[in-house]
């Protein structure tokens, strides 16, 4: 048997793609937008059908796929006529979202990632966690976080079955946490 990819997208994207301005990080912080770039990795759809999968309104599912396009994290992957109008399939423009460096209030981009995992997170699950400090160079972090990406697109190009939407959160961030003084 020959080997197969283990998701089927049917349209292709780039392995990562850069969040790194407020605009696209503001894009990106919004649950149904969230929603939305994760229904698009089993398979390019419209707005009609996001809009169905979603619960929301035609008019209010466009309006999110519109912020989405404007920041460069949804793109036209192919469009089909059906009657006299032009129906367009959107897809992701990469696997994983890495979010750079923005000018943003301290942590903020962190908390409202934390928040909407929290948020979507059913009491009633399991939910597994861990959270770590070290006092590393900056250049150390950069390869932590680079197994970090590594490890979210693995996750991200598992084949879509089952009955649970899981979910990962990873970041690598500077803390104000205190350091002890060298010995004397």
């Amino acid at each position: 048997m020959p080997d197969v990819a283990p998701n089927h997208l049917d349209y292709e994207l780039d392995d990562t793609v850069m969040a790194d301005t407020p605009s696209q990080i503001k894009a990106l912080t919004e649950s149904t937008r969230s929603q939305i770039l994760d229904l698009v990795l089993e398979r390019a759809a419209t707005v009609t059908e996001l809009a169905a999968a979603l619960g929301r309104p035609k008019s209010s599912t466009a309006h999110h796929v519109d912020v989405l396009m404007a920041a460069g994290m949804l793109k036209v992957v192919r469009t089909r006529k059906v009657r006299a109008i032009t129906e367009r399939f959107y897809g992701r423009t990469g696997r994983t979202i890495i979010i750079g460096d923005a000018t943003l209030p301290s942590g903020a981009q962190a908390a409202s990632f934390l928040a909407e995992a929290a948020a979507e997170a059913p009491t009633d699950q399991r939910t597994q966690s861990t959270l770590r400090h070290a006092r590393i160079p900056q250049d150390r972090a950069d390869d932590f976080f680079a197994e970090v990406v590594a490890l979210a697109e693995r996750f991200s190009a598992e084949a879509r079955s089952g009955d649970i939407v899981h979910g990962f959160v990873g970041a690598i961030y500077p803390t104000n946490l205190p350091v002890l003084a060298e010995p004397s």
